[in-house]
């Protein structure tokens, strides 16, 4: 049961290296940077968190496949593995349809843009020179100088039915979205296949006091129910993503938030419906360190038994 810490988007730069180093000491299994458009870099987020801990995996999760050049991609997830052997875990999605439109980057055909960045990178990791005249990408006989010490695991970040499956097919593991209810859990894992790791990222929030973890999710999870209200996030556990503000009943199937005993039973749901890992983003995010040392000290320890 590997629980993680996930930065990004409303985390400021200038904090992560400590919140970092906070949850390695306290025995955090990884910590991700989730890139979210336009807030923190992944590629500088990433940095800063291997420069700031000594043992800890840390992965994207995730940058966007067609916003980078995927050989530009695998130069910088090769120099940080160099730098940091073992640690490093690349995580790529399509990225925000929103967003992707705001730079004019969003492709004809998505999935095949994924699709071929992922065995792009594969192939650059390994050292091969890559030619590839694709549909969204062409390299002419590009090679990295400095490729990775050893194979780095790709992660895919899915939602959708088409997306799952080709993560499955192509990816060492895949990344499911914050709102990622049990239901919807057990779907995707129905989908990737039972040999394949599946990192569940949750809106988390633990207090002595149950109903203060709850508010404190609660407009975050607002507003990701309104951009994925049309997503299988939402549609699979038959959530209505209208309700506002989010109804408590709700926020105790998207989000893992309460007293330390709710989110112990919260998380175990998660787990046994196929997760094999959870990211947890902290809130309130200006409370991070005081989430993650109570979290350490009452609800990791109940995990492991």
């Amino acid at each position: 049961m590997t629980v993680g810490v996930v930065f990004g988007s409303i985390t400021p730069p200038e904090r992560i290296a400590r919140v970092a180093r906070l949850a390695e000491d306290l025995g955090f299994g990884e910590l991700w940077f989730s890139e979210d458009c336009y807030f923190s870099g992944g590629m500088a987020g990433v940095a800063q968190i291997l420069a700031s801990t000594d043992r800890i995996p840390v992965g994207t999760g995730a940058v966007s496949a067609v916003t980078r050049h995927p050989a530009v991609t695998a130069m910088e997830f090769a120099g940080l593995a160099r730098m940091y052997p073992g640690r490093v875990r690349p995580g790529v999605a399509l990225g925000v349809r929103h967003w992707l439109g705001q730079m004019g980057l969003l492709p004809a055909r998505p999935l095949t843009a994924l699709h071929e960045t992922v065995t792009v990178l594969r192939e650059l990791f390994a050292g091969k020179e890559v030619t590839f005249d694709g549909t969204a990408h062409r390299l002419d006989r590009i090679a990295l100088d400095y490729p990775p010490p050893a194979p780095l695991p790709i992660h895919v970040a899915a939602v959708n039915e088409k997306a799952l499956r080709l993560s499955g097919r192509i990816a060492d593991g895949t990344i499911l979205s914050v709102l990622s209810s049990p239901e919807y859990v057990r779907w995707a894992r129905g989908l990737v296949g039972p040999d394949h790791r599946l990192t569940t990222f949750a809106l988390y929030a633990v207090d002595h006091d149950g109903d203060r973890a709850r508010e404190s999710v609660r407009d975050a999870a607002a507003m990701f129910l309104t951009a994925e209200a049309d997503s299988a996030l939402v549609r699979v556990p038959g959530i209505d993503a209208a309700r506002r503000p989010v109804p408590d009943d709700v926020l105790d199937r998207i989000t893992v938030a309460g007293t330390p005993d709710e989110v112990v039973a919260k998380l175990r749901r998660l787990y046994d419906a196929g997760s094999d890992a959870i990211g947890l983003w902290l809130f309130p995010t200006e409370d991070a360190e005081r989430v993650a040392t109570l979290t350490a000290r009452e609800v990791l320890p109940r995990l492991t038994r």
